[in-house]
């Protein structure tokens, strides 16, 4: 299968007449050039230089674990910038997405799921993705159980619960909920009793213990958490697998100068991953290297679910 294809149960959910769902930046931003995302400011005194400058990667169980895997990408990014760098560790999406509409985080990988709410919401300006050496990428959507949890298909969780990541998620919530409703007419809170666990590191390890019966995950997270020896295959049993997603979006804060913005996107796509432990972690799930992407494109379909929820991007 090709990483980028996207996920063809996604589509089938939309009746949609236009291209794009429908997306509208918060009155703060501008586009002018129509590219959905904020433009850089014009007026000097609206753009940041900031001397550190902050990166946060999504959401994990453990922020200390990522903390060393980024490090040397840091490293790099403060000799391309000029500027010291500071790992972020964010516990939530919306905290996360907060940090950088404060002006307080600079740099973030923000997850598929809540990357259109921070271009919408915070000016985030995405331009990089992970993918193997060929240029695919992506990840799938699962929902999984414990082999022991007398669970056999998807139709197995009517009546149960279910474990959910976060609203902000697309493999986590958004996605799941739409293939759910379409392909097996079930519906939080009606057909089965829906939790809410925070982070795809924590339905996973629910599911592995037997705290959940069942969740919706991104494979990927589960893949590098089987390197790393946290869980095992073995406590796993897959019900459901999608098609392809885009993955964690890399990119900056709109008002940083144009200058630095230029500087931080060379740093991501000259760092030779050769070595380290980015490509350790990574490697797991096939990641190998800094794609260039366009978030009206590569988003569009996750853009298009959204729409087919009734998401909102609420700023306040």
């Amino acid at each position: 299968m090709n990483r980028t294809t996207l996920t063809a149960a996604a589509i089938s959910l939309l009746s949609l007449q236009a291209a794009h769902a429908e997306f509208a930046l918060d009155p703060r931003y501008t586009d002018a050039d129509g590219d959905m995302i904020a433009d850089i400011p014009t007026d000097a005194a609206d753009l940041s230089d900031p001397g550190t400058l902050v990166f946060a990667y999504t959401p994990v169980e453990d922020p200390a674990v990522y903390a060393e895997v980024w490090q040397e990408f840091l490293d790099h990014m403060a000799e391309v910038t000029g500027k010291d760098v500071q790992f972020f560790p964010v516990d939530s999406n919306a905290a996360q997405i907060e940090a950088m509409r404060a002006g307080r985080l600079h740099v973030a990988g923000f997850n598929t799921g809540s990357n259109p709410l921070a271009v919408a919401c915070a000016g985030f300006r995405p331009f990089a993705m992970m993918a193997a050496d060929d240029g695919s990428f992506g990840y799938e959507m699962e929902i999984i159980t414990h082999p022991d949890s007398g669970i056999d298909d998807v139709e197995g969780i009517r009546g149960g619960q279910m474990a959910f990541t976060a609203e902000t998620s697309n493999s986590g919530f958004k996605a799941p909920s739409a293939l759910l409703q379409a392909e097996y007419d079930m519906v939080a809170g009606t057909d089965f009793e829906p939790v809410f666990s925070g982070k795809h590191d924590n339905s996973i390890l629910g599911v592995a213990n037997g705290d959940y019966p069942a969740a919706a995950i991104a494979n990927s997270v589960r893949t590098r958490m089987i390197e790393r020896d946290v869980v095992s295959d073995d406590q796993f049993k897959v019900l459901y697998t999608s098609e392809t997603f885009p993955t964690t979006g890399y990119g900056v804060a709109h008002d940083l100068t144009p200058e630095l913005q230029d500087k931080i996107r060379q740093a991501f796509f000259d760092f030779d991953w050769t070595g380290t432990a980015l490509e350790a972690e990574f490697s797991n799930s096939g990641e190998s290297q800094f794609i260039e992407i366009d978030f009206a494109d590569t988003w569009s379909v996750v853009r298009q679910i959204d729409e087919t929820m009734g998401v909102e991007y609420s700023c306040s």
